[in-house]
């Protein structure tokens, strides 16, 4: 099994980067329109979704799935 993953946009960026980077596109706003979870509508904060977002495996990939798509439309 290799551990390359070349065409994965997710291998090597962790979560808090994948966040920021959501957050810096779309605005805490937006992404709580994109994702309705409780830690991006109310008082929202990279720590605090951090932490949701680690313990909720289903919250975590529709964040990983909302940046695969935000950088398919970049590109």
């Amino acid at each position: 099994m290799s551990n390359e993953q070349p065409k994965n946009p997710l291998h090597g960026i962790t979560l808090e980067a994948i966040l920021q980077q959501l957050v810096a596109h779309y605005g805490w706003a937006e992404l709580g329109q994109q994702i309705d979870i409780r830690c991006f509508t109310h008082d929202p904060s990279i720590a605090s979704s951090l932490k949701f977002l680690r313990r909720t495996p289903w919250a975590r990939e529709r964040v990983e799935s909302l940046y695969v798509y935000m950088l398919r439309r970049q590109g």
